[in-house]
């Protein structure tokens, strides 16, 4: 939520509410808007805020009680009850919130001049100095007020409840209004209302624009590769000639019949010259017996000769061994890193142009009054010194460098904050998530772009001034951060 003060608030409960507000995040981290503090939407009669979201618009009116209270019953239509003692407001007002829902049902129709087709737009009645509880008929809740005391959580439901348009507010949309209501309020980029959430297009562009263009290619990737074809067709080959393919195979068959005991019944019994077909029976089955044994031998000739070149080829590749393996020869495995003989691998990598949303403290108001081109952001787990360790990496870019130098000294500054570590954002972090409190801290700039660096153990604790941390840290500067 950016908070752009105009004028000074009339109630004493508006430093409640400027804290609520503040504390709705940035951009879709929480509720994204821009509130307008102290603006008049109708002439003479300031409010607290007017809060343009991107799916609505909330009017805050303070309203002052007596004293703190515990518990305020708060009918918007009837008499209020502050721990059980009712409270008046003036003579004809039905309760102290009479003037404020005049002063809202005013805004509205001002805000629906300037903005016809706004959306949503609700009230919020800030009470104090202090209720615990606020006790508002269940009537009431189903409308478009809220009576409540301004905390992070009341402010949250509010915001949540009250902005329900279907589609966010576009960029020009929300200049528009805000610069209807607020004529003094500084100009905003387009950068700074994306990064709260507003949207590029109008509300009424087809939202068919925003699918990926590449489903329309699906239908044309075909469903049967072509070589499948080919492969099926073999078959289909014309077969080998018989003659040719008898020819082996009919010898084959002939041994593999003689080679049993031949059937007596074929051997001619003649008298006269029984000793011709005896010189064939050894001779025949001494043919049939080596067969197989001069196969065997092939096998182990071929064998051997296959383990000789075998041995031979190792031989020459051992005398050609390279020497030892350079980074640019063996890369490490994918997405790790070494750097100084410390390895890095990564968890989480993203980049986008909503810098002040990823920060916090010092950096943040700083990325706040500048803006940036672009950030790129990565988480890195390490281990160094066999301790496992974190690393959280990001890349600012600007438009010139005089920005970059300026935006890098008040990072650099003790306590000025920085930037979210993306894989706790995201919740990428695999195993225990680390604790970037007394992280080891390093920066550097190159040209437009600032690289700030933080390491931790994992688990803690961890200390700015741990050697090792130090060390991992001053080596994470050199490390590849892609978005």
């Amino acid at each position: 939520m950016r908070l752009v003060r105009l004028a000074q608030q009339p109630s004493r409960v508006a430093e409640d509410v400027r804290a609520a507000l503040a504390s709705l995040g940035r951009g879709g981290n929480v509720v994204g808007g821009v509130a307008l503090i102290g603006v008049s939407p109708v002439e003479g009669r300031p409010v607290e805020a007017v809060v343009v979201m991107p799916k609505g618009i909330l009017i805050v009116i303070g309203v002052d009680l007596p004293d703190p209270a515990l518990k305020l019953e708060a009918p918007l239509g009837g008499p209020w009850k502050a721990d059980g003692w009712p409270l008046v407001h003036g003579d004809t007002s039905i309760n102290p919130a009479t003037d404020a829902l005049s002063l809202s049902a005013a805004c509205t129709h001002r805000i629906a001049d300037v903005a016809p087709g706004a959306g949503p737009i609700g009230t919020i009645i800030a009470v104090g100095p202090y209720v615990e509880t606020v006790d508002q008929p269940a009537a009431d809740l189903a409308g478009s007020v809220r009576v409540l005391y301004p905390t992070a959580t009341t402010m949250l439901a509010a915001t949540v409840s009250l902005a329900t348009a279907p589609r966010p507010r576009s960029v020009r949309q929300a200049r528009d209004l805000i610069a209807a209501l607020a004529p003094d309020a500084p100009p905003m980029s387009e950068e700074m209302l994306l990064g709260e959430g507003f949207s590029v297009h109008s509300d009424d562009e087809p939202t068919v624009i925003r699918e990926n263009p590449l489903v329309a290619v699906a239908p044309t990737v075909p469903v049967r590769h072509p070589g499948k074809a080919k492969r099926a067709a073999k078959p289909a080959v014309p077969p080998v000639d018989p003659a040719r393919a008898a020819s082996p195979v009919q010898p084959v068959r002939q041994a593999v019949a003689t080679k049993p005991t031949p059937p007596a019944g074929q051997v001619p019994p003649p008298a006269a010259a029984p000793a011709e077909p005896a010189p064939k029976k050894p001779h025949q089955s001494k043919t049939v017996r080596w067969l197989p044994v001069a196969a065997i031998g092939l096998l182990i000739v071929l064998l051997v000769a296959a383990i000789s070149v075998a041995s031979g080829g190792d031989d020459t590749a051992s005398t050609r061994t390279p020497p030892p393996p350079t980074p640019a020869t063996s890369p490490p495995p994918p997405g790790s890193s070494a750097v100084e003989n410390i390895q890095f691998t990564s968890r989480a990598s993203a980049a986008d142009q909503k810098c002040a949303s990823h920060a916090y403290g010092d950096v943040q108001a700083s990325l706040q009054r500048t803006s940036c081109a672009g950030v790129k952001r990565a988480s890195f787990a390490s281990s160094i010194d066999g301790r496992a360790a974190a690393a959280t990496i990001a890349v600012v870019e600007f438009p010139d460098t005089g920005q970059a130098t300026a935006f890098k000294a008040t990072a650099d500054t003790p306590g000025g904050g920085g930037i979210l570590d993306l894989a706790t954002e995201t919740g990428q972090w695999q195993g225990e998530v680390p604790v970037f409190e007394g992280a080891a801290y390093q920066s550097s700039v190159d040209g437009k772009a600032v690289r700030l660096v933080q390491v931790v153990w994992v688990p803690g604790p961890s200390t700015a001034d741990d050697p090792g941390l130090v060390r991992g840290a001053k080596a994470a500067l050199e490390l590849p951060v892609t978005g």
